[in-house]
């Protein structure tokens, strides 16, 4: 279960969107689907979902230029989901701080 969770996804419309929808992103791994995404964020956080949104975002080649010349490097593949709770569940990423 602690594979499927890679990292909370902690940004401004994420923290926006759990203020006023109530929903929390996460990076996933990317052979996860929907039921284990579930089962593990009930089983970590103690809470109940009621629906997850998935995005999967493609590898990239990226260039920068050196003085030995153009180098390219691979930016991974990463999977992310968002997560809605039940009204009255909420998630405190801040707690353990």
């Amino acid at each position: 279960m602690s594979n499927i969770i890679i990292k909370p996804l902690l940004t401004e419309k994420m923290t926006q969107h759990g203020e006023k929808h109530n929903r929390f992103g996460f990076y996933v791994a990317t052979r996860a689907n929907k039921i284990e995404i579930k089962e593990a964020i009930e089983k970590m956080y103690n809470v109940t979902v009621t629906g997850i949104r998935t995005m999967n975002n493609p590898g990239k080649v990226k260039s920068r230029m050196k003085r030995s010349g153009v180098q390219r490097a691979r930016v991974g593949k990463l999977k992310k989901a968002v997560v809605e709770l039940k009204q009255g569940d909420t998630i405190d990423f801040y707690s353990n701080i």
